[in-house]
């Protein structure tokens, strides 16, 4: 009955992560996304990670929701990977968002030997031509059909989905000015706070410092490194059928930590090329990331929720 025990009551209703979405959609521009739909693929493929580690995990003998709950980290998302867990797997609630956090606040670090490793000095210098301009319209219909889509083919996803739009329609509507700045800067922070100190409170000795949690740690890593892979092997496919006007770097950015992996690729492109400029383009499947973490988070609910 103290103030934590209260605070977790937010977790286990699963209310602070779609509200975090709710402040991540007011403060994200969907503008590159729109600019050039095809990224969405990258983002798409940059969730082969999670499903790939679903299924190692269940080899390793997790349970199937705890598998799910432990490969969701591999979308580098934390509020997803909490969401998921509060309702799959409450148990591994501490180690899956400590390592989920952890591997966010890692992706300099992480992503950039992935990607180097993967790509060519040539590939990387690749200068993409300047995306087209967005109107205004095209921003306020796109969260709308998003919602209306994903809440037709995985109901399970609009709790975060439907926050997400709903956190950009305020930011794009240019009425709501005062609600789109509330949302992205005091509701964020504060639901994050609390999210942080619920948590926190569950990482007692006994369940945390375990084999068990070393094993979601490594797990967690491979995941987050076939995700990075994955996009950027993508990308290089893109960059074949493209003809080489598509650098393979912003396959990188699929994974979903806005905007830090989409920041990692316009370092390491203008690295190689000081005329490099991938900062929106890897923007678009930065955000497509967002959205098929989220998308992947319904699949898990849809199947192992009931």
């Amino acid at each position: 009955g103290g103030l934590l025990a209260i605070l977790y009551e937010g977790v286990k209703i699963g209310l602070y992560p779609p509200l975090i979405f709710l402040g991540v959609g007011a403060m994200t521009d969907f503008g590159p996304l729109i600019a050039n739909p095809r990224s969405m693929l990258l983002g798409a493929a940059a969730q082969v990670g999670i499903f790939l580690t679903f299924l190692g995990a269940a080899a390793l003998r997790f349970a199937l929701p705890e598998s799910a709950s432990i490969a969701i980290i591999g979308g580098a998302d934390g509020p997803t990977a909490i969401f998921v867990t509060s309702q799959l797997a409450p148990e591994l609630l501490a180690p899956i968002a400590i390592a989920a956090y952890a591997y966010m606040a890692l992706v300099p670090m992480i992503q950039p030997k992935i990607a180097l490793a993967l790509t060519t000095k040539k590939e990387r210098s690749i200068v993409m031509a300047q995306l087209r301009e967005v109107t205004r319209i095209e921003r306020l219909i796109f969260p709308v059909l998003v919602t209306a889509f994903c809440g037709l083919i995985i109901p399970s996803s609009i709790p975060l989905i439907g926050a997400l739009m709903f956190g950009n329609l305020l930011r794009e509507s240019g009425v709501t000015s005062r609600l789109a700045k509330t949302a992205q800067n005091e509701l964020i922070n504060i639901v994050t706070i609390f999210l942080g100190l619920s948590v926190g409170a569950t990482a007692h000795a006994s369940t945390f410092l375990t084999w068990q949690t070393i094993m979601i740690l490594l797990l967690g890593i491979v995941a987050f490194a076939l995700g990075t892979a994955s996009g950027v092997l993508f990308g290089k496919l893109a960059c074949v059928l493209s003809k080489g006007t598509i650098n393979p770097l912003i396959g990188a950015a699929g994974v979903s930590a806005v905007p830090m992996a989409a920041r990692v690729v316009q370092k390491l492109g203008q690295s190689e090329n000081p005329e490099n400029f991938l900062l929106m383009h890897a923007m678009g499947p930065n955000v497509a990331g967002v959205i098929g973490s989220a998308i992947a988070a319904g699949i898990f609910l849809s199947l192992l929720g009931g």
